[in-house]
């Protein structure tokens, strides 16, 4: 249940990465998005190995 959650999560972070990219917003805003999302990816993954 979490995993599914955290890789809903990602993606949402991902379109929001692509979203600021976009807008030519500071660099570092697209970048913390992409960082958080590849974060959320590997909870979710580690939740899959838990169970």
């Amino acid at each position: 249940m979490w995993s599914l959650l955290l890789m809903a999560l990602a993606g949402l972070l991902i379109g929001g990465c692509y979203t600021f990219y976009q807008q030519k917003s500071p660099r570092w805003i697209p970048i913390s998005f992409a960082f958080l999302a590849v974060l959320a990816l590997l909870a979710a993954y580690l939740f899959t190995l838990s169970a």
